[in-house]
């Protein structure tokens, strides 16, 4: 396996800073680093980003989340090991990642779920670290990013 070309955050100059500076603002949002780390880990699997489910799993593993917690936060739903506020943010997790599937991408009830265990602060927390992650998975992917290459 090889990668096309190296990040394209890391190619053009300037890049990288922002992003790193909105790592630093969603890690100071007040949301815990298991619950970010948990958002991480979803969207990048749903986007198919190996890179950055074996970066997430490491960094979810630093952050406390526990084996059982990391084999099957892709089955959160049917899982036991997550508590209702990290219900709430996986499913707004999935619901932002997944916009084109639905007329309503992000609905009502998704919404007020995660609105009922999160403030302003930490919902735009939670959302800026789906976007990031996001926008991390589309340049892993598209340029072929392989698992672990990144340290």
């Amino acid at each position: 396996m090889q990668s096309r070309m190296k990040n394209p955050a890391m190619v053009l100059p300037g890049a990288m800073k922002p992003i790193q500076e909105l790592f630093k603002a969603v890690h100071a949002g007040g949301v815990s680093e298991e619950t970010l780390e948990l958002v991480h880990l979803r969207v990048s699997q749903i986007n198919g980003c190996s890179a950055c489910v074996d970066a997430g799993a490491k960094t979810a593993r630093k952050a406390g989340v526990t084996d059982e917690r990391l084999a099957t936060v892709a089955a959160w739903r049917e899982a036991p090991y997550f508590t209702e506020e990290e219900r709430a943010a996986l499913a707004l997790a999935e619901a932002a990642t997944r916009l084109a599937d639905r007329a309503d991408a992000v609905s009502d009830e998704v919404w007020d779920a995660a609105a009922t265990y999160f403030d302003e602060k930490e919902l735009a927390a939670i959302v800026l670290m789906i976007s990031v992650t996001n926008l991390f998975n589309r340049l892993n992917a598209t340029t072929r990013q392989i698992a672990g290459a990144w340290g």
